[in-house]
């Protein structure tokens, strides 16, 4: 198995510099790949602010790389939870901190928008502090 950075992902979705592209999807055609939570949170990031890209494209792409028969993800239930809180409106960094505390008791946070989103989309005990 070999674990991805970021910007092999970020290569593979936006196929935007064509030797890495080619560098990335032949990895991703002959080797396992393991995705973590950080790198795919990372990916977000980089698609949202550094590619314009909107929620349903960066969705869309991180849905078909997770889809991929050679691709394990780090805490996949936690990431197909967080997939389905940000198709429903909750930023995905939100989404993936509030799906991977699902064993905690509750889930504390000053953000208010946060507080109140997530409380309509699961039943975690979600207070301030």
């Amino acid at each position: 198995m070999v674990a991805v950075d970021t910007n092999v992902i970020v290569r593979l979705l936006v196929n935007d510099e064509p030797k890495q592209v080619r560098k990335a999807a032949a990895l991703f055609e002959t080797e396992t790949i393991f995705v973590s939570k950080t790198a795919l949170l990372e990916t977000e990031w980089v698609l949202r602010y550094c590619y314009d890209l909107d929620s349903e494209a960066i969705l869309r792409g991180l849905r078909s790389l997770a889809a991929l028969p050679n691709v394990t993800l780090e805490c996949e239930s936690d990431i197909t939870i967080a997939f389905n809180w940000f198709e429903r409106g909750l930023d995905f960094a939100d989404a993936l901190h509030l799906a991977s505390s699902r064993s905690a008791r509750r889930f504390v946070t000053f953000d208010r928008p946060l507080r109140n989103a997530a409380k309509r989309l699961t039943s975690i005990s979600i207070t301030e502090p």
